[in-house]
């Protein structure tokens, strides 16, 4: 074995475990990859799309052999994914999944795997494209991965894993389950919360407007509907299983957008305009991060 692990097993072929697939095959080319998907069709589609050496009819068949599992499930599936491979486990082998919500995959999956090295771990990365089909090997270059390793789990298997996600171009990172969850709640869960609120609202004007909202839609709409067009099973199951963190911050969100509302009311508008000038910094230093491109209206072509 010359990489971090010898045989893959994906569970799970959509978006991310395609993409995780596909990014294998590119920068490990020596592992084996297998995989598994629930539907049949899209069963059928990876395996013409060629990414796994091998597509198994049945989780159990995809997991044989491997020294590490990757679930690719929407979160609320994890713990009936777990208990299907339970069975065919080889001994050793690492289980690990790319789930948002992290603190209630790790439970589920120590209850489910017990004597197995869990390491739980989140590709800060995607599209709002599904289906394996969407997958692509440079989805995680440059992009952070957050490992939350159990209590238990040995520092070994911590090690392997980070290195399968550094080898893939992923910037790594540990934390703890519980903080991961308040801080995906506020990047990444709320924003959706909020995409999925705003073009939901819109809809409901389309009648009202006779059709305006969608005709005259602005860049910032548009860039809403990118975010609420997200799988919405993935995304029904990161609420429900990261609801204190969500509901958190949706407090603080409400109460800062009453802010907002009584600033506009009463004409105060330094309060706007020092609101404001403090999350355009904000924009700037995603960008010095590397995590999004300067381009003007988002790189869009006119």
């Amino acid at each position: 074995m010359s990489g971090p692990f010898a045989h893959v097993a994906i569970v799970g072929l959509g978006l991310i475990g395609s993409s995780v697939a596909r990014a294998v095959r590119a920068c490990l080319p020596q592992l084996r990859v297998t995989g598994y998907d629930a539907n049949a069709d899209t069963r059928r589609a990876a395996a013409a799309l060629g990414f796994c050496h091998d597509v198994m009819d049945d989780a159990a068949s995809a997991v044989a052999g491997a020294d590490l599992v990757i679930l690719a499930v929407p979160v609320g599936r994890m713990a009936d994914a777990a208990a299907a491979i339970a069975p065919a486990l080889a001994p050793g082998c690492v289980i690990s999944d790319v789930g948002s919500s992290k603190a209630d995959v790790a439970a589920k999956l120590a209850a489910a795997l017990p004597g197995h090295a869990i390491v739980p771990a989140h590709p800060v990365a995607g599209t709002e494209n599904s289906g394996p089909g969407a997958g692509f090997a440079t989805l995680f270059a440059g992009r952070w991965c957050i490992l939350t390793p159990l209590s238990d789990t040995p520092a070994a298997a911590t090690t392997r894993v980070d290195a399968l996600w550094t080898a893939l171009g992923a910037r790594v990172e540990v934390m703890d389950a519980v903080h991961h969850d308040l801080v995906l709640a506020v990047t990444s869960h709320l924003p959706h919360l909020i995409a999925y609120t705003i073009v939901g609202t819109a809809s409901e004007l389309e009648e009202v407007t006779e059709g305006e909202v969608i005709k005259y839609s602005a860049g910032g709409f548009r860039d809403f509907t990118r975010i609420a067009a997200s799988d919405p099973v993935m995304w029904r199951d990161v609420f429900l299983t990261n609801r204190d963190a969500v509901l958190t911050m949706l407090q603080r969100f409400n109460e800062d957008l009453t802010a907002l509302q009584a600033a506009i009311r009463r004409g105060d508008g330094a309060l706007l305009e020092e609101w404001f000038t403090r999350t355009r910094a904000i924009r700037r230093s995603i960008i010095a991060e590397g995590q999004d491109d300067p381009a003007p209206d988002f790189g869009r072509r006119h």
